[in-house]
């Protein structure tokens, strides 16, 4: 091991120490993969501290209560944002005319029907005013299939406008 302790003493203060870290991380934790993360990453980082000798045990338990409320107000914070968006996208997304109410009604409807992948490259692409390579960026696909979700999507808008028009 790096830090002057070899694999047999790290594996026994694992097995010693490791089954009561999980205990109390599941009590602090969500779900068994956040308390297994919280004891992974409070080991890791009181390991650091304590340099070549184990970690201190309370230090380690206060190290997963602190990263534990790290992470709940994290996930708040997340859920509270997603709410917003999900508020907001009930919202207009653009203020129309009188007269020009039910395309826009009509439009926007289209817009919410259309699957996630086309919905989201017309909204870079139109209001966010990306190319389809910076588009192609954002999201992680290639050029081409950004410009073939738009040209899709742009397809599926008429069909449904039409259909609400006529």
């Amino acid at each position: 091991m790096a830090d002057g302790l070899d694999q047999a003493e790290w594996r026994r203060w694992v097995e010693a120490h490791g089954p009561k870290l999980l205990l109390f991380a599941r009590q602090k934790a969500r779900c068994e993969a956040d308390a297994q993360d919280l004891v992974q990453e409070a080991v890791v980082e009181c390991w650091q501290r304590s340099g070549t000798s184990p970690p201190p045990l309370p230090l380690v338990f206060a190290t997963i209560q602190r990263r534990a409320i790290d992470r709940a107000r994290q996930e708040d914070r997340r859920a509270r944002r997603e709410l917003a968006v999900a508020a907001d996208q009930s919202q207009p997304w653009f203020e129309p005319d009188l007269e020009n109410r039910e395309l826009s009604q009509a439009i926007q409807a289209a817009l919410a029907a259309l699957p996630t992948e086309q919905r989201e490259v017309i909204t870079l692409r139109v209001w966010g005013e990306l190319t389809f390579a910076e588009i192609a960026q954002v999201l992680g696909i290639p050029a081409n299939t950004a410009a073939s979700r738009y040209r899709y999507g742009l397809a599926t808008l008429r069909k449904l406008t039409q259909q609400v028009l006529t």
